[in-house]
């Protein structure tokens, strides 16, 4: 008997721990889902507080909208530099590069100044267009869970359409992956 037990357990303990996997099948579903579709509207406070809508980016060609987890780390410092380094590159092909993530309007301008970054981030502190892009999920880190931004990149025309979404991103060779996306786009 005690090995039924364990096994009722074990079975009550694997279905309790489903529902935390939820949204993240949502959120990946809901970024992949966006390839083809208009990019979610929205507007964002940008490094010195002034108040940017995908509409006003969109009206100077196409976007490439990264998401980020946060400023003056390790890996979205290489992706921010990157960027900065190539944009005379997106420039020429009709692309305009911006960050966003849940950092602070001060933050940003700490991280823009530190880098010298020659485009935009915008702070979404409540997460709300993270939500929105679907980046803002469940995230495991030395065993602990938590919710937090998963780096995403989305290539967007300037009729607003996102025609692709790189998920997951490793950031080395990531601003050449972006490229080359754009490239498909003339």
């Amino acid at each position: 008997m005690p090995s039924s037990k364990k096994s009722k357990i074990k079975k009550t303990a694997a279905t309790k721990s489903k529902p935390a996997k939820k949204p993240i099948k949502t959120a990946k579903k809901i970024g992949a889902m966006l390839e083809g579709k208009k990019a979610p509207a929205f507007q964002l406070a940008d490094a010195n507080g002034k108040t940017v809508a995908l509409k006003d980016l969109l009206g100077a060609g196409n976007l490439v909208l990264y998401f980020y987890p946060k400023d003056m780390t390790p890996g979205c410092t290489i992706e921010a530099c990157s960027f900065r380094d190539n944009n005379d590159r997106l420039i020429a092909l009709g692309a305009q590069v911006v960050g966003i993530s849940a950092d602070s309007s001060a933050s940003h301008t700490k991280f823009t100044e530190k880098h010298g970054l020659n485009f935009p981030l915008l702070a979404d502190p409540d997460n709300k267009v993270t939500g929105l892009y679907g980046v803002y999920k469940m995230k495991s880190l030395y065993g602990r869970q938590f919710m937090g931004i998963e780096r995403t990149t989305f290539v967007i025309d300037k009729s607003g359409v996102v025609r692709r979404v790189f998920a997951k991103v490793k950031v080395n060779g990531h601003t050449d992956e972006v490229l080359e996306a754009l490239k498909a786009l003339e």
